[in-house]
């Protein structure tokens, strides 16, 4: 008997590991052929989705932590006028963990890869959400070619960081820290066994679970909860599966820990020139200021989301979509070839990587 609780203690950890490697192995196989892996040059692979066949393409960039599966509902909709591509970045979703320092200028260098690859050319409309508008701005800056339009959702401002405050310091770090704490248990099955019950019926192992996560813990669930609550059903087993894979935890830290690198490269960006911009601002934000928003490009426009918090495009899918609507009307009055063209292979007279 005096040895059962060391015994339990060995097998236990390797119960987990085997719960979350076959737990795994079952999600790539029930989800992952809902999408395509791209091959990239440094060996690793993107997760791409495209829905629809034809006009302009509609390419929607993810949050911070979030992967392509934050889109759905409105790449569902977009695609019945419009062709649509979300992906997952390097280090989240489906994709490889991140070779490089997760700036938007080296994001955008993947993604234009991965569009090369894919045989998806421009002209391109943008979406991005939150830090995805910093990724979005920063393509349209190195390739404005082949930008027509780009529309940003709530996103992220720079200009609130730089210097970094100690408070944003010690966030960035806390948070660093969490995800950190959350990979090895990850790797153990625990996240996996917390994740399928917040999205599965056992409400009582949530709430147990809940208590015994300090707040930190309780603020993770709650957020959890809330915004997947917002996107559709059918996507919360592929949702649930990404957050119970420590890559998701090892990408979410290396998202943050170049948050000072990120802020910084686009606080000094140039405005964007000869592009439509347009600016969807939650309604519990302070909108941005007409300097704010001649620092971004001196033709961009702001819409104040009213009922909608960080997440618009959740909260308020439809005035996103009518967004993307009016945008790719604006674009097919103004340049009816960029609205006209036909998805193609990419050719030698596009510019260089």
């Amino acid at each position: 008997m005096p040895r059962s609780p060391w015994l339990l203690l060995l097998i236990l950890p390797i119960a987990g590991i085997l719960y979350q490697r076959l737990g795994a192995r079952n999600d790539k196989k029930r989800f992952l052929g809902r999408g395509t892996l791209i091959d990239l040059e440094d060996g690793g692979q993107i997760y791409l989705s495209q829905q629809g066949s034809s006009g302009l393409t509609v390419i929607f960039e993810s949050g911070i932590a979030a992967s392509s599966q934050n889109w759905a509902g409105l790449q569902k909709s977009v695609s019945t006028f419009a062709r649509t591509i979300t992906y997952d970045r390097a280090g989240l979703g489906w994709s490889s963990i991140a070779a490089t320092e997760r700036t938007p200028s080296n994001i955008v260098r993947e993604l234009r890869t991965l569009l090369l690859r894919a045989n998806i050319a421009p002209p391109y409309l943008l979406v991005g959400h939150s830090f995805g508008g910093l990724v979005v701005r920063r393509f349209a800056l190195e390739h404005p070619g082949d930008v027509a339009g780009v529309i940003l959702v709530d996103p992220m401002r720079p200009e609130e960081w730089p210097p970094l405050s100690e408070a944003q310091r010690r966030t960035l770090k806390h948070g660093n820290r969490l995800a950190m704490i959350a990979m090895p248990l990850a790797h153990l099955g625990v996240a996996r066994l917390l994740i399928t019950s917040l999205f599965g019926t056992s409400s009582k192992v949530t709430r147990i679970l809940t208590r015994a996560a300090r707040a930190d813990g309780q603020i993770i669930v709650e957020r959890i909860t809330g915004e997947v609550g917002k996107m559709p059903r059918e996507v919360w087993p592929v949702v649930a599966a990404h957050l119970s894979s420590p890559r998701f935890y090892r990408g979410l830290a290396a998202h943050l820990r170049a948050v000072p690198a990120t802020v910084q490269e686009m606080h000094a960006a140039n405005p964007i020139e000869g592009i439509p911009i347009l600016l969807l601002t939650a309604g519990d934000a302070e909108p941005l200021s007409p300097e704010a928003l001649q620092r971004i490009a001196p033709q961009a426009r702001q819409i104040i989301a009213e009922r909608s918090k960080h997440w618009i495009h959740l909260d308020e899918p439809d005035l996103v979509l009518t967004a993307i609507r009016d945008m790719l009307e604006q674009i097919r009055t103004t340049t009816p070839e960029a609205a006209t063209a036909v998805p193609h292979a990419a050719t030698q007279s596009r510019s260089p990587l």
